[in-house]
């Protein structure tokens, strides 16, 4: 049986006259990477910043777990981490010192466990070997992977990244999708992946949630959108456009 992690439910959000997302209804299940895609302006990011309660729906509810996020915020994200926008870090620091300073703001982390729960956040990113340079000497790439063990420290089933493979190069986009899938096969965990690199999101993405003017207007299994060995470009075209 599947288990269900996150629920958007009939989700508004108004500023002003404006409606920025519009009777949004989704769910995510453990163990699965979702892609979302949408032109820009679509509310991608809205959404994105109402799933981690950054800023409140109009009307309509999102559960995380059996948690309202805006009623339980602090339960309900408790078993989520996200990268919203690009990670910012003290680029004079190492990454351990990075993750160690911010897994003092996770008090389920037992001080006595702390230093070993890092080193295997290191791991998991392919960080150990970088762990004790400072975050200045770091790829773009190498920022992102230590974004992705930030937004693990409080060992969540689900990640939330909006853009994450912005300004990487070929072989960056290459590192953080193998990584991604790692992750999932490794621990379990669930992906809800925003990029308009939509190549990439087909090379591993299972489901794909589609918005257009704060309206989704398709979800389902990748391989239901491509048709006869279409990109997934040309499927979001057609969609787009239909």
């Amino acid at each position: 049986m599947t288990k269900l992690i996150l629920e958007v439910d009939r989700v508004t959000k108004r500023i002003g006259n404006k409606t920025l997302i519009q009777e949004t209804s989704f769910k995510l299940e453990k163990g699965m990477i979702y892609g979302f895609i949408g032109p820009n302006g679509a509310g991608k990011t809205t959404l994105m910043r109402l799933m981690t309660g950054l800023i409140q729906p109009t009307s309509g509810a999102i559960r995380i777990g059996t948690y309202d996020v805006q009623k339980q915020r602090k339960q309900a994200l408790a078993n989520v981490g996200a990268i919203i926008e690009s990670p910012i870090f003290f680029e004079y620091m190492t990454g351990r010192q990075v993750l160690r300073n911010l897994s003092r703001l996770h008090s389920e982390i037992r001080s006595a466990d702390r230093e070993k729960h890092i080193d295997q956040l290191l791991q998991s990113v392919e960080l150990q070997s970088r762990a004790d340079d400072k975050v200045k000497t770091y790829s773009l790439g190498m920022k992102q992977r230590l974004g992705i063990a930030q937004a693990m420290l409080g060992s969540p089933d689900l990640l939330l990244l909006d853009e994450p493979s912005n300004g990487l190069d070929p072989l960056g986009m290459r590192e953080l999708r193998n990584l991604i899938l790692q992750l999932r096969e490794s621990r379990g965990l669930s992906f809800f992946v925003s990029s308009h690199l939509l190549d990439e999101l087909q090379l591993m993405c299972d489901q794909l949630i589609v918005i257009r003017a704060g309206v989704v207007i398709w979800t389902g299994n990748v391989n239901d959108l491509i048709v006869d060995g279409q990109r997934l470009e040309d499927a979001f075209l057609e969609l787009m456009l239909s």
